[in-house]
């Protein structure tokens, strides 16, 4: 397998950097880097080596991976396309490209099945500029051509690009909007979780509650930082995790069982950035799909009833 270091992972320790692309433990990736199957631009590098953007990390670990298992590509909705980009909506439960582990078709095979992907992006992930957890819908911008890829992904480390989800959370919010400013890293606790650590990467996210159905607010999200797991982590942080979240809600899940959720109820619903060839400025938004709307009308009923 071979990943390319994007701009914002630069100068990451490479085996917290890998661990994350490929969804292993650290320390699974530790092994691996010691044993020498871990190259950087064709050299070894220690684990504690600092990834430089646009550097090529070569995986040799075929022989524990899982084949993919055959499945049926799906079908994912276009909602903007042109000769150098698309965005797309990616449908909940659909991984955005393979890693270690991975089994069953991926957003990657779909869109490879109707357009051409930028290259430059990596073997594994053409196209790919951002991501969504597996479990989240909406919107992703994917690069059809290597000058598109590479001026989105400047946009993106610039923070050009504005994203705005719609998210149900516990409770009842104290202020009608907010800031959170909370360092998000690596979990010390579990490998594959993200937390608020005081050495964690500076995020910040901003809200606006649409709804306050009390035992639920329905809220507009705006990530002005990307880091991984960022929602969920910053609102489980001040005690109001979202909705179906099993990671990190805290065991509550029962409400998410009432609700009808059987994911987190968070959608990337609008996307704002300049296009990177023209410079227009595009605005493209995509509505809440139907298990979000049917699990809101659920929570609205329920605000009615008490």
């Amino acid at each position: 397998m071979k990943l390319r270091v994007d701009p914002g992972a630069a100068g990451s320790r490479l085996d917290v950097w890998l661990a994350e692309e490929l969804g292993k433990g650290r320390s699974e990736v530790q092994r691996l880097i010691t044993a020498g199957h871990v190259m950087v631009d064709g050299a070894a590098a220690a684990k504690s080596f600092r990834v430089v953007a646009g550097q090529w990390v070569e995986v040799d670990d075929e022989p524990q991976q899982a084949a993919p298992i055959a499945g049926p590509v799906p079908h994912v909705p276009v909602r903007y396309e042109d000769e150098h980009l698309a965005v797309i909506s990616k449908p909940a439960g659909l991984v955005v490209h393979a890693a270690a582990g991975t089994r069953g078709p991926t957003l990657v095979d779909a869109l490879l099945e109707v357009m051409p992907l930028a290259p430059a992006a990596g073997e594994h992930r053409p196209g790919v500029v951002h991501r969504l957890d597996k479990g989240t819908s909406g919107l992703l911008i994917v690069a059809k051509t290597d000058e598109a890829y590479v001026e989105l992904i400047k946009s993106m480390k610039a923070r050009r690009i504005s994203r705005t989800y719609l998210a149900l959370v516990h409770g009842t919010l104290s202020l009608p909007r907010g800031r959170i400013e909370a360092p998000v890293g690596r979990s010390t606790k579990n490998p594959t979780a993200m937390a608020v650590r005081a050495k964690g990467k500076a995020s910040v996210t901003e809200f606006e509650v649409l709804e306050s159905l009390g035992e639920v607010s329905y809220l507009q999200v705006d990530l002005l930082t990307g880091r991984t797991h960022q929602i969920r982590v910053h609102f489980s942080h001040i005690s109001h995790p979202v909705v179906g979240d099993t990671t990190y809600g805290g065991g509550a899940e029962h409400l998410a069982q009432a609700l009808g959720l059987t994911r987190p109820f968070l959608h990337a619903a609008v996307l704002r950035f300049l296009h990177p060839m023209s410079g227009d400025r595009l605005r493209v938004a995509d509505p809440l799909p139907a298990d979000l709307e049917a699990a809101l009308a659920r929570a609205r009923e329920r605000a009615k009833g008490r």
